[in-house]
């Protein structure tokens, strides 16, 4: 298996791990693996199918704490922009689909590492704002958490029920956006290694500090987001 197969699928793995132990970050840390290895057109479908897996399996023991009113609030304007956006950058050169798709990465890392919050957002503007924005992110890379992770570190959720409302939110986002973009299935061992990562988390989550374990995630996050940048100018 070449170098950059290898670090795909070690990234798969440390995005399961990641969305299991904080409810988000699959896509941050797994997207620029495979987008890098893939291309942007196929690394995103891919990103977009296995984040549905990582989100299936710790909702699977966590759905009774989803809060479902806020979790459709956010949903509604994600659905109801994902094929509008998917209309919109048809066509689009995928040098710029990677490009784009690394600065929103950057983007999101910066605003959640900085603890970005601002209390207007925690509202019905606001929400419509978030699902707008997470539905041009994940279509375009394949990374729609931050805009939503900010929203509900901004509403203050009780880290439970974070975790399982973004499960829920995610789940139901990247069915829809599969839709728009289309399927493409992984590679077996992308699969093997995000189902070993995402049971480890679910394992280890209530043993590591929230706020440790997501400045983890931001870490690998940027560094991959800047690296899809250069590796496409």
């Amino acid at each position: 298996m070449e170098p950059l197969a290898v670090l795909a699928i070690a990234g798969v793995a440390a995005g399961g791990l990641a969305q299991s132990v904080t409810g988000l970050g699959f896509a941050l840390v797994a997207a620029p693996g495979l987008i890098a290895l893939l291309g942007p057109s196929q690394g995103v479908a891919v990103v977009v199918l296995l984040g549905i897996l990582a989100s299936v399996i710790p909702l699977l023991g966590q759905w009774r704490h989803v809060r479902v009113r806020d979790g459709g609030t956010l949903l509604v304007p994600t659905l109801l922009a994902t094929p509008a956006v998917g209309a919109l950058i048809a066509g689009v050169d995928t040098a710029a689909l990677a490009v784009a798709a690394g600065t929103a990465v950057l983007v999101g890392v910066v605003a959640l590492w900085r603890g970005l919050r601002w209390q207007p957002l925690v509202s019905i503007p606001g929400a419509i704002g978030t699902g707008i924005a997470s539905a041009t992110m994940n279509v375009i890379g394949g990374v729609g958490g931050p805009p939503v992770g900010l929203y509900a570190a901004n509403a203050g959720w009780e880290p439970r029920e974070a975790r399982a409302t973004l499960q829920g939110f995610f789940l139901i986002q990247g069915l829809a956006t599969m839709l728009v973009i289309g399927p493409v299935l992984p590679d077996v061992a992308a699969v093997v290694a995000l189902v070993v990562g995402t049971l480890v988390g679910v394992v280890v989550a209530p043993r590591i500090p929230e706020r440790a374990a997501r400045m983890a995630v931001l870490a690998v996050a940027g560094f991959g987001g800047l690296a899809l940048i250069v590796g496409n100018l």
